[in-house]
């Protein structure tokens, strides 16, 4: 049985959402199929999940949801020791539509259940409905038979912040504060929010994202912690770069910042792709209506901290730019005790995101 649990929270009964660097025992994702969002009928993009799904299940086995009119495709295409299982959803961003899991020190798991709103609901969310995205928290939570903390009065994403497990929460004014969430909400209000859901005692907060069209400024494209007292941060001393501002401004703040155990924050430096990813005309992607159309030339989001910390590997992002390898070898620097494997995600980031977005790890309870 997996139950709803109503008047408390996980702070109060002991749960912690521990660091992406913690171990896990499995990884979700959710198979892309929208023709409104990814281009040439999602088929180029099946190549990029099927591609991620193979390099993180060499460190921690892989679940796949997948409609059912996908299902028999894309059990074809992945690997067998990739689970697939059939969930009804409107896109593949599980990051922020699935559970962020708690544990607690006598081995159980449960889960927060973030209200979901295609990042802005009516305001400037990217599509219309999202009802079956904000029922997939629910369903994974009865998939595993874990206890659930839903927040009908708080909009969140998985990938607007990010936690080190040890009392301190990352994340961006521009995202947590924007009108499509919570206006009902002062900073103060979603602070204590956060510190009862993900049990913390401190939220750092950067100012802006890089994708304010997007999901207005999701923290995970910036920066993420990869141990306790130590971040990284995208950087960038191109001002040409449309990152340059964000970068620059995300790494002044951390670099004064210190955690909830009161750390000076160490800050490792992420090095920005030389070239912008960019949507082509030619792209065949559908219009339809309640959906953010994507236009010749819309500069993509393309950075290389959207990685996954996974057990004993790092899953980094690569475009075919010259700064690829650079970028894994800062990477391999943060974590030198992890293999990192680099995959081309290009067709991840014509649709919006990249590997962080599409997966949603589940912790080890001890």
């Amino acid at each position: 049985m997996a139950k709803r649990i109503i008047g408390t929270t996980p702070k109060e009964d002991g749960f912690r959402m521990p660091g992406e660097f913690e171990a896990q025992d499995q990884i979700f994702m959710i198979w892309p199929e929208r023709p409104d969002n990814w281009r040439d009928g999602a088929k180029p993009v099946q190549i990029d999940f099927t591609n991620v799904a193979k390099a993180i299940s060499r460190f921690t086995p892989v679940t796949m949801l997948v409609s059912q009119s996908q299902y028999q495709n894309a059990r074809y295409q992945l690997p067998a020791d990739v689970r697939v299982l059939e969930v009804s959803n409107n896109d593949s961003w599980v990051r922020d539509c699935g559970p962020s899991f708690v544990i607690n020190d006598k081995g159980e798991l449960r889960a927060n259940d973030w209200t979901f709103n295609a990042w802005g609901g009516l305001v400037d969310g990217l599509y219309f409905p999202w009802d079956q995205d904000d029922l997939v928290a629910q369903k994974v939570c009865e998939l595993e038979r874990v206890d659930s903390y839903r927040t009908d009065d708080f909009v969140l994403e998985g990938g607007s912040f990010h936690v080190d497990g040890q009392g301190t929460v990352l994340t961006t004014e521009m995202c947590l504060l924007s009108e499509g969430r919570n206006p009902h909400m002062s900073k103060e209000d979603i602070e204590n929010k956060l510190k009862e859901h993900l049990n913390a005692e401190k939220i750092l907060w950067l100012g802006d994202g890089i994708d304010p069209e997007e999901t207005n400024g999701h923290v995970d494209d910036v920066a993420c912690f990869v141990a306790p007292g130590e971040v990284a941060c995208i950087y960038t001393e191109d001002e040409k770069s449309p990152f340059y501002e964000a970068a620059q401004d995300a790494y002044k703040r951390l670099s004064q910042m210190t955690d909830a155990k009161g750390r000076q924050l160490k800050v490792h430096k992420l090095t920005c792709p030389a070239k912008n990813v960019t949507i082509k005309k030619q792209f065949r992607i559908d219009t339809v209506e309640g959906t953010m159309p994507r236009e010749d030339g819309d500069i993509c989001i393309a950075s290389y901290m959207n990685f996954l910390i996974t057990n004993k590997g790092v899953i980094v992002p690569q475009y075919g730019d010259e700064n690829d390898a650079l970028a894994l070898k800062q990477v391999q620097e943060m974590f030198p005790d992890r293999e990192i494997v680099g995959v081309n995600t290009v067709e991840v980031v014509y649709g919006g995101g990249n590997i962080h977005c599409i997966t949603q790890q589940q912790p080890k309870a001890k």
